[in-house]
């Protein structure tokens, strides 16, 4: 455990703690802590991981804006369906680019994890411009991916980011419960 990883932590935790929230500014919180994390991923060779906190930073700016023109009159950021069909491109892109990057991982780097650290990084990514678009089913694919990554990061001894991971699965939970009301409320 690290300074630096007591910090990402920290700074982890209140963003996605304001993301179940719908609040504006898990934004800035959440690229601060990409930022903190992609170091730290890189310090345990988990590349694959670290690349995924650069592309996080981009769907982050993203989803900045996007969640700012999707705010109701209210001030409320609006809920929105994912369709089945768009839901099941976006699991096998996840699928195809874990495949690619764990191939390209493992054969060319020196990753710890190669396979699953690719894995847990593209089905990231799909939950995070679900998250982005504002699907609340974004937050039951980030349930799934959470639980695995406490079981990676448990085996890399960082201790603190897999404790992290298990309160994220619990602030996934809030977040679906949150989202889904508040789709309940716009179509009632």
């Amino acid at each position: 455990m690290s300074v630096l990883e007591i910090i990402a932590v920290i700074i982890s935790f209140l963003g996605i703690w304001l993301t179940a929230r719908r609040h504006l500014l898990c934004w800035p919180v959440n690229l601060m802590a990409c930022a903190l994390y992609a170091k730290l991923f890189l310090d345990v060779r988990l590349y694959a991981d670290m690349v995924l906190q650069g592309l996080f930073g981009i769907a982050i700016v993203y989803g900045w804006i996007g969640w700012a023109r999707g705010k109701r009159d209210e001030g409320e950021v609006r809920v929105v369906p994912l369709p089945p069909m768009r839901a099941a491109k976006g699991l096998a892109l996840g699928a195809l680019c874990a495949g690619a990057i764990g191939w390209f991982t493992h054969h060319y780097t020196d990753a710890a994890l190669p396979w699953m650290d690719s894995a847990l990084s593209s089905f990231s990514l799909v939950a995070q411009y679900w998250t982005a678009r504002r699907h609340a089913v974004s937050w039951l694919l980030w349930i799934v991916v959470d639980i695995f990554y406490v079981g990676m990061f448990m085996f890399k001894g960082l201790w603190l980011t897999a404790g992290l991971y298990a309160a994220m699965i619990g602030l996934a939970v809030l977040g679906y419960w949150r989202w889904r009301q508040a789709m309940r409320r716009s179509a009632a």
